[in-house]
């Protein structure tokens, strides 16, 4: 699933924890939410990566100008 499948996902499962007292279910839900908080991570290395590579194009138009 995507990144913010994950962290959705594992914010409903943690809540619902939560509330019915399930350590089980609040564990698996903040597991999710970690998996969907590495995706991004990983996405953002990824483009940074692909940004040094292509170094010499013109940024693209979703990249942070500050960054630099």
């Amino acid at each position: 699933m995507g990144e913010w499948t994950d962290k959705a996902k594992g914010k409903v499962k943690e809540t619902v924890g939560v509330a019915t007292g399930d350590r089980s279910l609040e564990a698996e839900g903040k597991a999710d939410t970690l998996k969907g908080n590495i995706k991004g991570k990983v996405e953002d290395a990824k483009r940074v990566i692909k940004d040094a590579v292509d170094g010499d194009k013109e940024p693209r138009r979703d990249a942070d100008p500050y960054q630099r």
